[in-house]
């Protein structure tokens, strides 16, 4: 099957087609590592899990990079109190602590930007001799982009240069024109010498733009895959990002994949609205597989529109899921048709994740198929049961959703343990009502647990309880 993908500089879907038969190369922006993660980073972050993810199911080897820009103005400008390199890794480790809670693969390397100050320079180096590039002809050691010299700035983004807002990431003063943009910033008097690294035009680090393509070739060549990251990335970056690569004479990226942004409760998520839903807010609210649930159910490119009942109705959705999972494995367990269910994608989910990842519509095929293994269970077709089985399991596997993997197993705390213990109790006496033939004690048991929420299904394995959705 041909996986289709949306592709922002065309603005169109395209049949994917990669450089390398059989294998994929990936660089996805990561964080800037000056604060917390908040739902916004790990709603990207879990977009391309998914797709690495689908692209492994398809049989691709996938080069996955994601970089950590642990130098930049921001930084230097958060680090109060601290040494902006600790802060930068204290961060770096929320963001990795994050990712992990909701099981997203570790990238095949992460490179941090102050590891590739050399590649930065050499890029930039390439694009002065090319006639791209210029230094501040002051004394600030500033080496810019001349978005003038090069016909294709703008085309990521469809815009024409004249039209454009002056580049805000450097002082204007030693500038060619206000448009454009730092490759090279040269070091202030008040900036920590830490901060900085010598090179042909004094003593600076590297403006955020250069940090991307410099890392990007370093570790998948002049010309790979995908380039993935937020919408809001688009411009300046990834546009910035195209015109010094291009202009420097690499091919760079294929395609360019983005996904949407975050909303709460309707409003654009922003630090100046006080809106901000953090990494560890967001899971102490519900599991982290709700958390994951949640944040890969919509469409990639969509909006994610964040509300609090959103957690709780994702909660229903993976419980679901686990019911059914544990249900049917009580019933085969013993029976001929227990295994007999192979991990197979049904066709209209590998339809639906082919289209640019149609994580929705593939979800509603799952759901769907759950509901048919239910309606097998309570009509005893065990083997239909047993094969819908399979291909539920082979469904949530891909989507990284698959309740019964251990790193989603809750920590039993004492309320949960004091719940258990409380309804087996209760469970052993409604036996020993059957046993008396007291069934009208047994009836008001069972009666008493439904109406306190709790589900009890006795099956040849013995009775089991589940809290219902």
């Amino acid at each position: 099957m041909t996986v289709r993908l949306y592709d922002s500089k065309a603005q169109a879907l395209r049949d994917f087609v990669p450089l390398r038969e059989g294998h994929v190369g990936m660089y996805v922006c990561g964080p800037t590592v000056q604060s917390s993660p908040h739902i916004g980073h790990l709603r990207s972050a879990l977009v391309y899990d998914i797709l690495r993810r689908w692209f492994s199911y398809r049989g691709y080897d996938v080069a996955f990079v994601r970089n950590v820009t642990d130098i930049d103005d921001k930084i230097l400008d958060a680090a109060t109190g601290e040494e902006w390199w600790a802060l930068a890794y204290r961060v770096e480790l929320e963001f990795q602590a994050a990712y992990a809670s909701l099981g997203i693969q570790p990238p095949t390397y992460e490179p941090r930007a102050t590891a590739s100050v050399q590649q930065m320079q050499e890029l930039i180096s390439r694009l002065v001799e090319a006639g791209h590039a210029y230094a501040a002809p002051d004394t600030s050691g500033d080496v810019y982009f001349d978005t003038a010299s090069w016909s294709g700035y703008g085309e990521l983004t469809r815009q024409a240069r004249d039209n454009m807002e002056a580049a805000a990431d450097a002082d204007p003063r030693g500038k060619r024109d206000p448009r454009d943009f730092a490759l090279w910033k040269g070091r202030k008097a008040d900036e920590p010498a830490s901060a900085s690294w010598p090179s042909p035009w004094g003593e600076g680090r590297p403006g955020w733009h250069i940090e991307c393509s410099a890392m990007a070739t370093r570790y998948l060549g002049a010309e790979f895959d995908i380039h993935g990251g937020g919408l809001d990335l688009r411009f300046p970056h990834h546009e910035n990002e195209l015109a010094q690569s291009t202009a420097a004479g690499d091919a760079y990226a294929r395609y360019w994949v983005h996904n949407g942004l975050v909303n709460i409760g309707g409003q654009k998520m922003s630090k100046s609205l006080g809106n901000s839903v953090y990494a560890g807010d967001l899971l102490g609210l519900a599991s982290p597989l709700a958390v994951r649930y949640l944040l890969g159910a919509a469409h990639y490119r969509s909006t994610l529109d964040y509300a609090p009942t959103s957690l709780a109705e994702a909660e229903a959705a993976v419980d679901r899921i686990r019911t059914f999972l544990e249900r049917v494995e009580r019933r085969l367990a013993g029976t001929r048709f227990a295994g007999v269910g192979a991990p197979v994608i049904p066709e209209a989910f590998g339809l639906a994740m082919d289209d640019d990842l149609g994580v929705p519509q593939a979800l509603a095929v799952l759901h769907d198929t759950v509901r048919a293994g239910n309606q097998a269970l309570d009509s005893d077709e065990l083997h239909e049961a047993a094969e819908l089985q399979g291909q539920v399991g082979a469904m949530v596997g891909v989507l990284g959703i698959d309740p019964r993997d251990p790193k989603w197993a809750p920590d039993a705390g004492p309320a949960a343990s004091a719940l258990e213990a409380l309804v087996d109790r209760l469970i052993e006496d409604r036996h020993a009502a059957r046993a008396a033939k007291d069934f009208a004690a047994a009836d008001r048991i069972r009666a008493e647990l439904s109406a306190a929420g709790i589900t009890i299904e006795d099956s040849q394995t013995g009775t089991h309880w589940s809290l219902e959705s």
